[in-house]
């Protein structure tokens, strides 16, 4: 048993089950026991890999839309540019490096990075140096400058709640025990006015999840670039309109039971992308696969132009990286990017008006 399951299992028994949103900051972000307060999580040494750490490619592609929206905006001469949950700092580090050849944008550019991971923080810094400022909350990001900000793999790591639909009621999905290990319970059936516009196309037994954390981000996300000018890529496996289970765990890039050991493996649920452009009060693009955002932003010349350089394993290794973050079958249809601009503004490159 583990020391944060232990202090589970005691909270639990003196306080009775806990929201799915509980368990979930615990695991993660418990100070002492949280996965992501103790570790670094990434590469093939860790639990999951993201874009950024597949190909250099992604972040180049990122880099270069938000170089170009900056230009058609104007060319600001101070600007935020913002990352949530930057990992080790791989994709600000591409973005930094692919934007080098705009005349302004780097100069301009005032880096703000959202990271509660003290561990990450100090990978970030090593490889981002000290011209950075950190923040635990998106809210005390500055206001008073353009926001050009990226989240990606960011809004599947906040805490869900899970619901069950009975009649015109729900039960929420809990976290209790059975034989003193944590097991799932289900709580007593109450009308759920968050969920009330889902009894029309939900019927008995559906499971609907929420985040409640991710509407109010994309409020303060969105009334920044409003007023401010900017835009934001959120990019994240989901889709729109939730509905079913979608809340895992994964360890050593392996699916496990999400209560088997937690603060040993990361959890996840799929991100509902419409809270997210309901709460804005900018203009947001459509949703849009992360395949076909990539590819319209040039991605198969970059694979091409890098390609002309390798041979052997290495060329193999980048068609696979290309493939991965493209394909439908791989990333590309999974993932979803959605952009936030204003909305006097025209939408950022890779995204249909």
């Amino acid at each position: 048993m583990t020391d944060l399951t232990t202090h589970l299992v005691a909270r639990i028994r003196a306080g009775g089950p806990m929201r799915i949103s509980e368990f979930m900051a615990e695991a993660l972000l418990h100070p002492t026991y949280g996965y992501y307060t103790t570790r670094d999580p990434l590469g093939a040494a860790g639990d999951f890999t993201t874009a950024p750490e597949i190909s250099q490619m992604f972040g180049e592609m990122i880099g270069l839309c938000l170089a170009q929206t900056w230009l058609d905006q104007g060319r600001p001469t101070r600007f935020a540019l913002a990352e949530l949950g930057p990992g080790r700092g791989t994709l600000m580090a591409d973005i930094l490096r692919a934007t080098r050849a705009v005349p302004g944008f780097c100069e301009a550019a005032e880096l703000h990075l959202v990271e509660v991971s003290p561990t990450l923080r100090e990978a970030q810094r090593t490889r981002l140096g000290t011209a950075v400022t950190w923040y635990d909350n998106v809210a005390d990001l500055p206001e008073d400058l353009p926001l050009y900000l990226v989240a990606n793999e960011f809004f599947d790591a906040l805490p869900i709640r899970q619901f069950l639909r009975s009649g015109p009621g729900w039960a929420e999905r809990l976290v209790g025990l059975e034989n003193e290990a944590l097991a799932f319970g289900i709580g007593e059936i109450l009308a759920q006015p968050a969920l009330a516009d889902r009894l029309a196309d939900t019927k008995d037994g559906d499971m609907v999840e929420i985040c409640p954390m991710a509407a109010p981000i994309a409020e303060t996300i969105g009334a920044r670039i409003e007023t401010q000018g900017g835009v934001a890529l959120m990019i994240d496996y989901g889709g729109w309109h939730s509905l079913g289970d979608t809340f895992q765990a994964m360890r050593a890039h392996e699916t496990v039971f999400p209560l088997e050991v937690p603060g040993h493996a990361d959890l996840t649920a799929h991100v509902d992308f419409e809270p997210l452009a309901k709460a804005t009060p900018s203009a947001h693009s459509r949703l849009t696969p992360q395949g076909i955002f990539l590819e319209r932003l040039g991605i198969t010349a970059r694979a091409q132009a890098l390609a002309k350089t390798l041979s052997g394993a290495s060329l193999e290794s980048h068609i696979a990286a290309h493939r991965r973050l493209t394909h439908p079958d791989e990333m590309g249809n999974l993932f979803k990017t959605l952009a936030f601009y204003p909305t006097t503004a025209t939408p950022p490159p890779g995204f249909e008006a």
